[in-house]
């Protein structure tokens, strides 16, 4: 642990969820392989439906609609939903199949077992503390076990803006019914996660070890190596 900025009293804690409670890059990659399948199957093997060929419609979705930038369930419903119209399904046809294709990916992006060190710490935490979860992204929570551990869950998408934008923190503070300085915000990502609690007046966890962002603009108030180390401090 490495400690940046001191630390006052800590009320409640919210958390990222992708690489912080869990190490997301191998789930993500058997969720990318098992949607290939699944496009084999619908549309009969013709080429490879990977993430390269839905990445082009992804873009043209955001060009459409900049506040899909926000909505990673809607980006890809709808990079879907245009890639199978290029593919020449009729539009009422490709909804349909998008659709059933985003259930689908979430279903198999949540199909994991959560560390049983991340379920035990959670578990504690939540007798002592309200628990809130902050999320980019669209993991199924209660398919994963820990919801009930969480006085609220927010997840970017439906008018929700991706963090770094305060926009989650501050419903999270205000739902929880504190200032946002006595909320403590674990998270992976120093864009994301510590530049974005640091702006909306939160303190600070960062756990790099999973994550993508792994450079910091803003300092946290601490960094820890691994989530178990929160125990140390509360």
């Amino acid at each position: 642990m490495q400690c940046y900025r001191r630390l006052s009293q800590i009320k409640a804690l919210s958390f990222d969820l992708d690489d912080t409670l869990y190490a997301n890059h191998p789930i993500m990659l058997a969720a990318y392989e098992k949607m290939v399948q699944f496009f084999n199957r619908e549309l009969g093997g013709k080429q490879n439906y990977d993430f390269s060929f839905w990445f082009t419609f992804r873009n043209q979705a955001i060009i459409n609609n900049p506040e899909l930038k926000h909505d990673v369930a809607a980006a890809r419903q709808q990079s879907y939903y245009l890639g199978l119209q290029h593919l020449g399904y009729k539009p009422e046809e490709a909804l349909a199949l998008a659709n059933k294709a985003l259930a689908y990916f979430v279903e198999v992006r949540s199909d994991f077992t959560v560390p049983a060190a991340s379920h035990q710490l959670l578990a504690d935490l939540a007798e002592k503390f309200p628990l809130a979860a902050i999320s980019n992204g669209n993991v199924d929570t209660k398919a994963i076990g820990i919801a009930d551990y969480f006085s609220v869950i927010f997840h970017a998408g439906d008018g929700l803006k991706q963090k770094p934008d305060a926009h989650m923190f501050e419903l999270a503070a205000r739902q929880l019914q504190l200032a946002p300085e006595h909320i403590l915000h674990v998270g992976d990502c120093g864009k994301a996660d510590v530049q974005g609690a640091v702006l909306a007046g939160y303190q600070t966890a960062w756990l790099p070890h999973h994550g993508i962002g792994k450079s910091l603009a803003l300092l946290p108030n601490i960094e820890i190596n691994d989530i178990t180390e929160l125990r140390c401090l509360l």
